[in-house]
């Protein structure tokens, strides 16, 4: 199970080898709820099963089927899930991402290319930040928003305790001591008694072990998860923790404000409300930021909020930042050559939500999105662009 982060989203919406499948599913974390997603998934399972025997053969479908019918036996997953889940399968990737927030609705999708649009408004939210709880033991990252926090899974490379970080260079827990006096310790050969010395730097060597470890989380998170996020980092440890950790850090996503608690000894509720107490200033700042970098954009001709405008900039690759309405839809058709809307009715099938396909196409033409609470977006059309010529 990977962290969903814009790489993995950008990764998704690149071409690959068909047939796609994309499989969305809304999950409980707590029993009786959850004792049904096993079942509905196997029920999405069989759809796309049934699609793929539909145009390829049985070989080709028991192999893109095989690693979502591993899932599907998979007790311990089933026990662990979160809010959503969103799974992808070809013959080149298999990726599944637990989702802290429900998905809009239960797909089972074979296509050309993946469906991650459902991803991009979760994924591009401005409230998300990441916790990183550290003690002199082990290191936890957890990610959430305003309404949730979850642990995450460290990446490989990522050093979950100091063991893992320092291996045979870790200090013994331990004193030196030298004997002096006969074989064994018991007595010299006049019948002196065995002398022992301490040597006093085991204190001294495990505050350099710590330093190290320290060191060593903060290079790892940053290269696994904070620059591939994008995500504010804030720290949750005791206060002496804090003192070190930022001394070492070189992390410019770490917060200078952080939580002056172990993790381990507070309830999950406590840390999620003290966390976002912590984030919540510097999210208001960003949206207010965003929103003053539209209008200056919008005065010299380098932003729009007009939707068509934006369409069309964003299939000429303009867009570097595209404001979306969070909860807002627009109905319509979007043509990814000539950037031409037509507007319908969403309850058609051929008809999409035309924010979302904006967004989507933002993304891979190497834009970012953010999406923004309504009270905050600076247009009444559901999108600000800000353009990069």
């Amino acid at each position: 199970m990977r962290h969903l982060t814009t790489d993995h989203l950008r990764a998704l919406l690149a071409e690959h080898e068909p047939p796609c499948l994309s499989l969305f599913q809304v999950t409980h974390r707590r029993r009786p709820e959850n004792e049904q997603d096993p079942i509905r998934f196997r029920n999405l399972l069989s759809e796309l099963e049934s699609s793929l025997g539909q145009k390829y053969p049985a070989r080709e479908t028991r192999s893109l089927l095989e690693p979502f019918q591993a899932l599907a036996r998979d007790a311990d997953f089933w026990n662990h899930t979160l809010d959503g889940l969103a799974i992808f399968g070809s013959a080149d990737t298999f990726l599944v991402f637990k989702l802290p927030r429900a998905v809009p609705a239960e797909l089972a999708v074979v296509a050309e290319s993946f469906h991650a649009k459902p991803l991009v408004r979760m994924v591009q939210s401005a409230d998300r930040y990441q916790v990183l709880g550290l003690d002199l033991q082990e290191a936890k990252l957890y990610e959430g928003n305003r309404d949730s926090l979850d642990e995450v899974e460290l990446a490989e490379g990522v050093p979950r305790t100091i063991e893992e970080a320092l291996g045979n260079e870790l200090t013994e827990p331990h004193q030196t001591v030298a004997s002096y006096g006969g074989a064994g310790g018991r007595g010299g050969a006049h019948g002196v008694p065995s002398m022992h010395h301490g040597h006093g730097g085991a204190k001294d060597e495990r505050a350099i072990d710590a330093d190290r470890f320290f060191r060593a989380i903060d290079r790892a998170v940053l290269e696994h998860h904070s620059r591939p996020s994008g995500l504010p980092l804030m720290l949750a440890a005791l206060t002496q923790h804090h003192d070190l950790f930022h001394k070492v850090s070189h992390n410019p996503f770490l917060m200078g404000e952080g939580i002056h608690f172990d993790p381990k000894s507070i309830p999950a509720e406590r840390l999620r409300e003290e966390a976002w107490r912590t984030v919540e200033p510097r999210y208001l700042e960003r949206l207010a930021k965003l929103v003053s970098d539209f209008g200056e954009a919008q005065s010299k001709y380098l932003g729009s909020g007009d939707l068509t405008d934006v369409a069309q900039a964003t299939v000429a690759g303009r867009v570097g930042m595209l404001l979306v309405e969070a909860d807002r839809q627009i109905p319509g058709r979007l043509d990814p050559a000539s950037g031409r809307v037509e507007f319908d009715d969403l309850a058609h099938p051929e008809v999409d939500d035309l924010i979302d396909d904006l967004a989507e196409l933002a993304l891979k033409m190497g834009g970012d999105v953010v999406v923004v609470p309504a009270g905050q977006m600076p247009t009444q059309t559901g999108v600000a662009a800000i353009y990069r010529f």
